[in-house]
Protein backbone atom coordinates (compact mmCIF):
# COMPACT_ATOMS: atom_id res chain seq x y z
CA UNK A 1 0.00 0.00 0.00
CA UNK A 2 1.16 3.44 -0.83
CA UNK A 3 0.31 5.18 2.40
CA UNK A 4 0.47 4.29 6.06
CA UNK A 5 -2.91 4.25 7.73
CA UNK A 6 -3.44 6.53 10.69
CA UNK A 7 -6.53 6.94 12.81
CA UNK A 8 -8.55 10.03 11.86
CA UNK A 9 -11.46 9.72 14.29
CA UNK A 10 -13.05 7.44 16.88
CA UNK A 11 -16.79 7.48 17.56
CA UNK A 12 -19.06 5.19 19.54
CA UNK A 13 -22.42 4.57 17.88
CA UNK A 14 -25.05 1.91 18.58
CA UNK A 15 -23.25 -1.41 19.20
CA UNK A 16 -19.91 -0.46 17.64
CA UNK A 17 -16.91 1.78 18.10
CA UNK A 18 -16.06 3.21 14.67
CA UNK A 19 -12.31 3.72 14.20
CA UNK A 20 -11.97 5.80 11.04
CA UNK A 21 -8.77 5.78 9.00
CA UNK A 22 -9.91 7.69 5.92
CA UNK A 23 -12.64 10.17 5.05
CA UNK A 24 -15.55 8.29 3.44
CA UNK A 25 -16.09 11.23 1.06
CA UNK A 26 -12.89 10.35 -0.83
CA UNK A 27 -14.38 7.07 -2.07
CA UNK A 28 -16.75 6.26 -4.93
CA UNK A 29 -17.99 3.11 -3.22
CA UNK A 30 -17.79 1.65 0.30
CA UNK A 31 -18.25 -2.02 1.17
CA UNK A 32 -17.89 -4.36 4.12
CA UNK A 33 -16.13 -7.21 2.30
CA UNK A 34 -16.06 -10.82 3.43
CA UNK A 35 -12.34 -11.10 2.58
CA UNK A 36 -11.42 -8.56 5.28
CA UNK A 37 -13.53 -10.30 7.91
CA UNK A 38 -10.97 -13.05 8.55
CA UNK A 39 -8.25 -10.56 9.48
CA UNK A 40 -10.67 -8.56 11.61
CA UNK A 41 -12.10 -11.59 13.41
CA UNK A 42 -8.62 -12.95 14.15
CA UNK A 43 -7.91 -9.82 16.19
CA UNK A 44 -11.30 -8.97 17.71
CA UNK A 45 -14.41 -11.14 17.64
CA UNK A 46 -17.39 -9.43 16.03
CA UNK A 47 -15.35 -6.73 14.30
CA UNK A 48 -15.96 -5.55 10.74
CA UNK A 49 -13.95 -3.63 8.17
CA UNK A 50 -15.35 -1.10 5.73
CA UNK A 51 -13.28 -0.53 2.63
CA UNK A 52 -13.57 2.17 0.01
CA UNK A 53 -12.75 2.22 -3.70
CA UNK A 54 -10.96 5.32 -4.90
CA UNK A 55 -12.27 7.14 -7.96
CA UNK A 56 -10.53 6.06 -11.20
CA UNK A 57 -8.72 3.24 -9.40
CA UNK A 58 -9.04 -0.45 -8.66
CA UNK A 59 -7.56 0.04 -5.19
CA UNK A 60 -9.64 -0.69 -2.11
CA UNK A 61 -8.43 0.93 1.12
CA UNK A 62 -9.60 0.53 4.70
CA UNK A 63 -12.01 3.34 5.54
CA UNK A 64 -13.27 2.31 8.99
CA UNK A 65 -12.92 -0.60 11.39
CA UNK A 66 -15.94 -1.37 13.57
CA UNK A 67 -15.34 -3.05 16.92
CA UNK A 68 -17.70 -4.17 19.65
CA UNK A 69 -18.69 -1.33 21.98
CA UNK A 70 -17.69 -3.49 24.98
CA UNK A 71 -14.01 -3.31 23.92
CA UNK A 72 -13.70 0.36 24.93
CA UNK A 73 -12.24 3.16 22.81
CA UNK A 74 -8.58 2.82 23.84
CA UNK A 75 -8.49 -0.93 23.16
CA UNK A 76 -10.53 -0.40 19.98
CA UNK A 77 -7.85 1.94 18.60
CA UNK A 78 -5.13 -0.65 19.28
CA UNK A 79 -7.13 -3.50 17.76
CA UNK A 80 -8.19 -1.47 14.72
CA UNK A 81 -4.58 -0.54 14.00
CA UNK A 82 -3.60 -4.22 14.27
CA UNK A 83 -6.39 -5.23 11.89
CA UNK A 84 -5.39 -2.63 9.31
CA UNK A 85 -1.75 -3.63 9.58
CA UNK A 86 -2.72 -7.26 8.97
CA UNK A 87 -4.84 -6.38 5.93
CA UNK A 88 -2.25 -4.07 4.42
CA UNK A 89 0.56 -6.59 4.86
CA UNK A 90 -1.50 -9.25 3.07
CA UNK A 91 -2.30 -7.07 0.07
Amino acid sequence: MAETSEINAVETEDDYIHVQFRDPDQFDEIRTPDWAENAAQSVSEGSKVRTGKLEDSDDWLVETVLLAKSVGEDKAKEQAAEIVEKIESES
